[in-house]
Order: C-alpha cells, then sequence, then structure tokens
C-alpha cells in the first residue's frame, strides 16, 4: 500500500502555525478526495483541510488542541498500488527537505546561490498552494516548472489547478515559441558579488519597569503583525506623498443613495468601497505602482487585486484581499467590501481570501485621523491612506471670479517604495485619482 502524508498547509504570508479544532475523520475511516480531514484555526481564519487523495485514514500524528507549524506532517493515508515513487507523491516536510540536502552545501553559499537561480521542473517545495499528485506528476513528466504551474488559473475547488487545467496548458505551450532562455548563473554571481554587505543588527533597548507597571504580553495574531511592519521597514525605503481632494460630489451622492440602497440591499454603502472603486480603476495606467520587487526583477502584477486593511475587535488587524478590483461596479464592490469586513470581524475568512494583494488601501479617516504615513504591506510596493472628510472654507474659481465656499476635503497619502517607485510616478498617480475622485458623477444611479 502506498502512503500519502498530509502536511499543515500554508494559510497566509505571514502565518506560520495552525491549531487543529477538530479531526474529522479518523483512523480506518475511508477518505475520498476533497474529503474534509480537520478543521483547522489560525489568529486570522478558520478554515478545513481537504484531502488530495482517495484512501484509507491509517494515523493521526496530532492531537485536538495541537498547534502545529506549517509544513509538518500531521496524518498519512494509505492508498491503493505501490510505493514505487514516493518522492512524487509526498510534499516535501522541512525536516525531510534538511535530512535531503548534504550538509557540505550549508558551507557554500556560491553553489547555493547558483541552485536558487536554476528551477529544475519537478521542484514543488516552494508552491504557494495546494497541487494534487497527479498534478505534480505530470508536471514532472512535461518539464513545467514550478512557476509555471503557479500562473494557471485553476478550475477545480477554491481554484484547484486540476489535470485539465495542467493538459490544456501544455497544448497550448506547445503551439507557442519557447520562451527566450535565462541569463546565465554567472551573472547572478556577479550581482550577487556587487551587492552591499548586510546591514549590521539594530538592538533593541533595554526596558524597565516600576511599580504599578502593567505588563501585557503579546498575542500571536499582534506578535505576527509587529514582525511583518518591522520587516517591511527594513526591506523598503519608504517615502510618502499627499494630496488633498474635494470629495463633495461624493458626499453628496452618497447621503442621497443610502437609504435607499439600504432598504433594497440590506446593508450599508461606506466611502470605503467609492475609494477602493476609483483605486483600482486609476491602477489600470500605472502597472509600476501595482506591481512587486524580487531581487532586480520588477513584477508588474496582471490582476488588480485590492487589499483593505479592516481592524478587529481585539485591536488586531488583517488585510482581506478584493480580487480583481478593477471589474467591479460600485453595487458589487460595496457588497465585497461589506461581506468581507464583516467576516473578518468574526473571523470567517477563508485563507484565499488573505492572499494575492497587490496594492493596500487602509482608512485612516474611519477613526477621525486627517492622514497618517502607513507601512508598505509586503511584498507590494505602495500602500494608500484614506484621511478623514472634514468641512473646509476653500478658495473656488468660477467664471465670476474666485469665491470661498465650503466643501468636503480628505487628505489621501501613499507611501511606496522608492527602490522602483519615484516621487513623480507617485504623483502622478496621486493626481490622477484625484481627479478620478474630484469628477465623481452625483447623477449616477445605483
Amino acid at each position: 500500500m502506498a502512503k500519502f502524508e498530509i502536511i499543515m498547509p500554508k494559510m497566509g504570508e505571514s502565518i506560520i502555525e495552525a491549531t487543529i479544532t477538530k479531526w474529522l475523520k479518523n483512523p480506518g475511516d475511508t477518505i475520498a478526495e476533497d474529503d474534509s480531514l480537520a478543521e483547522i484555526a489560525t489568529d486570522k481564519v478558520d478554515s478545513e483541510i481537504p484531502s488530495p487523495v482517495e484512501g484509507t485514514m491509517k494515523e493521526l500524528l496530532y492531537n485536538e488542541g495541537d498547534v502545529v507549524p506549517v509544513g509538518k506532517v500531521i496524518a498519512i493515508i494509505e492508498m491503493e498500488g505501490d510505493d514505487e515513487e514516493p518522492t512524487d507523491e509526498v510534499e516535501a516536510t522541512p525536516e525531510t527537505k534538511d535530512a535531503a540536502e548534504p550538509k557540505e552545501d550549508k558551507e557554500q553559499p556560491v553553489e547555493q546561490e547558483k541552485a536558487a537561480t536554476e528551477e529544475k521542473p519537478g521542484d514543488f517545495s516552494a508552491a504557494s498552494r495546494f497541487y494534487s499528485p497527479l498534478v505534480k506528476s505530470i508536471a514532472k513528466k512535461e518539464n513545467v516548472a514550478l512557476s509555471e504551474l503557479e500562473k494557471i488559473k485553476g478550475s477545480g475547488k477554491d481554484d484547484r489547478v486540476t489535470k485539465d487545467d495542467l493538459l490544456q496548458y501544455i497544448d497550448d505551450r506547445k503551439n507557442q515559441k519557447a520562451p527566450t532562455a535565462a541569463a546565465p548563473a554567472p551573472a547572478a554571481k556577479s550581482q550577487a558579488s556587487a551587492a552591499p554587505s548586510a546591514a549590521p543588527k539594530m538592538e533593541a533597548p533595554k526596558v524597565t519597569t516600576s511599580e504599578g507597571d502593567e505588563i501585557v504580553e503579546m498575542d500571536r495574531m499582534r506578535k505576527l503583525i509587529a514582525d511583518h511592519m518591522v520587516m517591511s521597514k527594513q526591506v523598503s525605503p519608504h517615502v510618502t506623498s499627499f494630496i488633498e481632494v474635494d470629495v463633495t460630489n461624493i458626499v453628496n451622492w452618497r447621503n442621497s443613495v443610502k437609504d435607499d440602497f439600504q432598504r433594497r440591499e440590506g446593508q450599508k454603502i461606506t466611502y470605503t468601497p467609492i475609494f477602493i472603486e476609483a483605486t483600482a480603476r486609476v491602477l489600470r495606467d500605472y502597472p509600476m505602482i501595482n506591481a512587486s520587487l524580487d531581487g532586480t526583477r520588477i513584477i508588474k502584477r496582471k490582476r488588480i487585486n485590492i487589499g483593505m486593511a479592516t481592524a478587529l475587535p481585539n485591536g488586531n488587524l488583517i488585510v482581506p484581499v478584493i480580487k480583481d478590483a478593477d471589474e467591479l461596479n460600485m453595487i458589487g464592490m460595496a457588497k465585497r467590501v461589506n461581506d468581507l469586513a464583516d467576516r473578518a470581524r468574526n473571523n470567517k475568512l477563508n485563507p484565499d481570501e488573505i492572499q494575492g494583494g497587490t496594492f493596500t488601501v487602509t482608512n485612516f479617516g474611519s477613526f477621525e485621523s486627517l492622514t497618517g504615513t502607513p507601512i508598505i504591506n509586503q511584498p507590494q510596493l505602495a500602500i494608500l491612506g484614506l484621511g478623514a472628510i472634514k468641512k473646509r472654507p476653500v478658495v473656488l474659481e468660477t467664471a465670476q471670479g474666485d469665491v470661498i465656499a465650503i466643501r468636503q476635503i480628505m487628505i489621501l497619502s501613499m507611501a511606496y517604495d522608492h527602490r522602483v517607485v519615484d516621487g513623480a510616478l507617485a504623483g502622478m498617480y496621486l493626481r490622477s485619482l484625484r481627479d478620478a475622485l474630484e469628477g465623481f458623477d452625483e447623477t449616477m444611479s445605483i
């Protein structure tokens, strides 16, 4: 009988462990493909682990309530057939990877660097999503690299890549011209040799306590947020630009439609979907902002997936992602924003809903803050801050001359990675976004 190892899946970019809250299958139970095996929980989301194979549950390696690191084997399923090539069917855990690597490799960083630049078909250890053994086997046989596999849009459950998806991709690839060969490894070596040495590690100052001080230990989620924020400031040279926007048209329009919208749809329409809709639409014209940086490679994202920073009742923060935000109309955006915000606050988000963001929006205005300097949500290149909307006297230019009028004004702030985004590009984006918001159609029906 062949054995298949079930591992604790990756649940998000910053999540390193999860708690098994309930086993749904016991040793001896018959397992069908896609059967739910266990319920798991993190500080961000609750989810279930589906079975990628058919077979019989042989062994559970952890108990309910155990906290398990991502990548650890948690259960073993027996399948029909001989276990001739276990490495093709079982995704390696961190322990098995370490055991398979020769010790001398750890003492030869140059060789490691060379290996890192050469992607090998059949190596799926760095996959960001799950692939079934059959899909991996076909990919290895047809020399489909992981970077190609990751780009295939899956038609299976939870966007999983099926056998038919992969075969269609292979067929399409055969009819296309082969891609240009990658640059030789020596170039990567020369770049590495020219890279500056790592900055010395900064030590936090020693903190003393006084009588009456209360010590509160960070929960796991706050620790992850803290680490992510420190990492972002160390990775990206942050610059923040600001612009004022007259949103009087938007305020008037929302006031005119909010009651009808709530009666008809059973939910509120806030300012957030209005600003996110415009943000995504304008990003189409600025692909260098909707991007990521990998070493010296700028990756311009095809999809515009907007992360929406959401405050939780316990004071922590989570960023659900609105996928393909530029394709949603105002009603669709309002419903999507409300749904994600509600489920975020009730810990009901799916793992896929907090991944894949290409740009983030955070709303300072909901707490009456005029503006702020947000921290970039890595590996993105920029984040937009929405300030509070305030009535202010402003000078308006009219055909009869300048006049002073009371207008609804807000400040937009955008923090960006200066390695890629310069002040000119950031300024042009903010100006285009301002023009889109100030030109909002007050007569639009919803």
